[in-house]
């Protein structure tokens, strides 16, 4: 009898595309929308996990900007420290697409983002990136300089960039109850402490994912020249502590099934939009786990080795061109990924 399935290959079917199918071969799990040109300038951000995948990118040949590059005299182990040498740009961690939001509307002046200063002993930060100077700046002055600094920058980035590659991280931010900005960790873990009762916990849905990312699409589209694409991926990363009342594995699993969904509607509707589904290739029943470490939430070594050659199955390696704006000495990430969540660990039973 024939049906709807009767023509459609392996991949189609739960027992053949999983089941009996080996999760260190999966490749046909992804299929570009695109190729990558060897001439694109591509930038990256997002969650933890998207720092592996700037590192590969660059270690095969394609051109990662980074316009805030390290001082040459602050030694390669404290560059990672701060904040250097992870992503395009000096921003640190982006977990989750109203934090993204906020830093183009800022860069471009599309909306009015009050400046949030946090203290700790007698040291002050940038709340919107509060990591990237682990020790603070002798003054609200010298943060609001460097943060200055910093948007500039960005605005050459967003205007430079071919490609933009984001991974989701995250659904739940803190949201300032007084200015309506969202920072990308709670008050008190890294500093500022003085603000805790400023904030409250906003666990962004579905649909509001997806309107923010479509948010940024028209900002970049009235800023910009030359066409835009986008490479999407969802973090398989589960979220370290919640602040929603759910049991963390119920909270992590509804930010991911989240992130996944805006993700694929992102992808249904603009041609613009690829996604990788680096998310499945990690958390594959089939996998048992495995691409995980021992604490159930790092991903293994050999997990984002996989997940990076199934991209480049798609997506093929190149001879690099030394015409990289970033170099080898950048890529101090591939090991572990820089993650202030996982501070969060510390104020645990």
């Amino acid at each position: 009898m024939h049906n709807a399935y009767s023509d459609l290959d392996g991949t189609a079917f739960w027992r053949t595309g999983v089941v009996d199918a080996s999760p260190l071969a999966m490749a046909e799990i992804y299929k570009k929308r695109w190729t990558l040109e060897p001439d694109w300038k591509i930038a990256t951000a997002g969650s933890c996990f998207a720092q592996h995948i700037a590192g590969y990118l660059m270690r095969n040949g394609y051109n990662i900007l980074n316009v805030e590059p390290a001082p040459s005299a602050l030694p390669e182990e404290l560059r990672r420290r701060y904040g250097y040498s992870l992503y395009s740009g000096r921003y640190g961690n982006i977990y989750t697409s109203r934090q993204l939001l906020q830093l183009f509307q800022e860069v471009f002046g599309e909306a009015s983002v009050a400046p949030i200063i946090w203290q700790r002993d007698g040291r002050f930060f940038d709340a919107y990136r509060p990591a990237v100077e682990p020790e603070g700046l002798p003054s609200a002055d010298e943060v609001t300089q460097s943060r200055a600094y910093h948007l500039e920058r960005l605005g050459v980035l967003f205007r430079e960039m071919d490609v933009f590659v984001f991974t989701m991280g995250m659904t739940e931010t803190w949201q300032d109850v007084e200015t309506g900005q969202v920072v990308p960790i709670a008050p008190g873990v890294i500093a500022g402490e003085e603000h805790v009762a400023r904030v409250a916990l906003k666990n962004l849905s579905c649909e509001e994912v997806v309107a923010d990312f479509r948010e940024i699409m028209r900002i970049l589209d009235a800023q910009r020249t030359k066409e835009l694409r986008y490479i999407l991926t969802v973090s398989p990363v589960p979220i370290t502590a919640t602040g929603s009342g759910l049991h963390v594995l119920a909270a992590s699993s509804y930010t991911k099934a989240t992130l996944r969904s805006a993700a694929g509607t992102l992808y249904q509707h603009h041609q613009a939009v690829d996604y990788f589904p680096g998310y499945e290739i990690v958390t594959n029943p089939s996998a048992r786990g495995v691409f995980f470490e021992p604490n159930l939430r790092s991903v293994s070594a050999e997990g984002v080795d996989l997940t990076m050659r199934i991209f480049f199955s798609q997506q093929r390696p190149r001879q690099p061109t030394g015409g990289s704006d970033a170099t080898e000495q950048d890529l101090l990430f591939l090991d572990e990924p820089a993650c202030e969540e996982v501070l969060l660990d510390a104020f645990g039973p």
